[in-house]
C-alpha cells in the first residue's frame, strides 16, 4: 500500500516538474487555467479530491481505465500554492494520497494512477 502512494506521488510530482518548467522567467498570469490530468489505470472509478490546508474541494470522478482533466479552481491557484490530491475508489477501500507540491497558476499537472 505505502508503496502504491509513493509511485502515485512520484508519478504526480514528477508530472508537475516537467510541466511547470517549460518557459524561462515569463511573469505568471493569475488567471491562467491550472488544469490536472488524471491518467486511471486501474479498474475502479475514482473521485478526485484537491487538499489546500485541511480544505478538501471535490474536483469530480476519473473513470478507471481513462484520462480526465479536471481545471482547478481560480481561488486555489492564484500565486504559488502547496497541494495535495487524493483519489478515493467508488466501491473500494484503498484512497492514494499525493505528497504536497508547489503549484502555480497555468501549471499542467499529470496524477497518474497505477493498476493495483
Amino acid at each position: 500500500m505505502k508503496a502504491l502512494r509513493n509511485l502515485i506521488a512520484a508519478s504526480f510530482v514528477l508530472g508537475a516538474v516537467a510541466c511547470a518548467r517549460g518557459a524561462p522567467d515569463v511573469e505568471v498570469d493569475p488567471d491562467a487555467p491550472t488544469t490536472v490530468v488524471v491518467d486511471n489505470q486501474g479498474f475502479s472509478d475514482m473521485t478526485i479530491y484537491v487538499f489546500e490546508g485541511s480544505r478538501r474541494i471535490r474536483l469530480g470522478i476519473a473513470g478507471g481505465h481513462s484520462e480526465t482533466r479536471f481545471t482547478l479552481p481560480k481561488y486555489l491557484v492564484r500565486h504559488l500554492t502547496s497541494l495535495r490530491f487524493q483519489g478515493d475508489p467508488i466501491g473500494g477501500s484503498r484512497t492514494p494520497y499525493s505528497d504536497e507540491i508547489q503549484v502555480s497558476p497555468g501549471d499542467q499537472l499529470l496524477l497518474r494512477i497505477p493498476p493495483s
